[in-house]
């Protein structure tokens, strides 16, 4: 079964108060099995625009992700980013590879 992902590109405009998004979302992540597997961190833009902060967070499957995103832990957390940042996020169903 494939794995499901957080694709991420967001621009911090409040520092602080996105901190408190960070501290809170770890309740819903570990619900749901959710991995950082890119949180911030170096980035260079080869082609087009994306905002300067990138975001992938892996889950076990498509469905959890979907139901990570749903939940009140998340959406409890998510009240600490509204107004801290500006964020493009997709759910995407990873690629399913044999072996």
């Amino acid at each position: 079964m494939p794995k499901g992902y957080w694709i991420g590109h967001l621009t911090v405009t409040d520092p602080a108060r996105y901190e408190g998004y960070r501290r809170a979302n770890a309740a819903a992540f570990q619900k749901f099995g959710g991995r950082f597997l890119v949180r911030g961190g170096e980035q260079e833009v080869v082609e087009g625009e994306l905002r300067p902060r990138a975001v992938v967070i892996e889950f076990p499957d498509l469905a959890a992700a979907r139901a990570c995103y749903a939940s009140p832990e998340y959406r409890a957390a998510k009240a600490h980013r509204d107004g801290a940042s500006l964020a493009d996020i997709c759910i995407v169903e990873g690629l399913d590879v044999p072996g």
